[in-house]
């Protein structure tokens, strides 16, 4: 999938069953309940992607409007959305194999700079991705009030923000 045979979506409610399926092949140690998933597009369908290829979904982002400096839990309900939020918060992308080194992720964080409205990123950077972060301007913030929720998402685990991204564009 070097070439360009794949294009990012919006995600709809029947490609929950795919983004269930690639979390647990592309993160096998950090479980989600389907609802978390579900209730992400839910919140904020917007901000919410499929990446689809050959037929078929190859990835997902997942993102929605949230407070700085504050990381939900691994596999915990939001059960709503901040008033005046100060990030669009990355929940999670993931791509199958067979999608990485396409692109698709440095694309996917494009597309939600423009979603996020004048809002910086952030994120939970895991299982040794800062690289990869790094490079699509993401920095990590250390504060040790985080240390316990970024536990549950493993060892490596770094709380990381993207200052706001001024080329504007999309709707949260």
């Amino acid at each position: 999938m070097r070439g360009k045979a794949w294009a990012w979506r919006s995600m709809r409610e029947a490609d929950l069953p795919a983004v269930s399926a690639i979390a647990s092949a592309v993160h096998p140690g950090l479980p989600e309940a389907d609802g978390v998933f579900a209730e992400r597009l839910r919140l904020a369908p917007g901000a919410c992607l499929a990446l689809e290829g050959d037929g078929a979904v190859l990835g997902y982002a997942l993102a929605h409007p949230w407070w700085r400096g504050r990381v939900v839990a691994l596999d915990r309900m939001l059960h709503a959305l901040p008033d005046e939020p100060e990030v669009l918060y990355l929940h999670d992308l993931a791509l199958l194999p067979a999608a990485r080194g396409s692109g698709a992720g440095a694309e996917a964080v494009r597309r939600l700079a423009a979603i996020a409205r004048g809002l910086p990123l952030a994120l939970v950077s895991i299982g040794g991705t800062e690289v990869f972060w790094r490079a699509q301007g993401f920095a990590p913030v250390a504060d040790p009030a985080l240390d316990a929720v970024l536990r549950s998402y493993g060892a490596q685990a770094l709380y990381m923000e993207r200052a706001i991204d001024l080329s504007g564009g999309g709707s949260c």
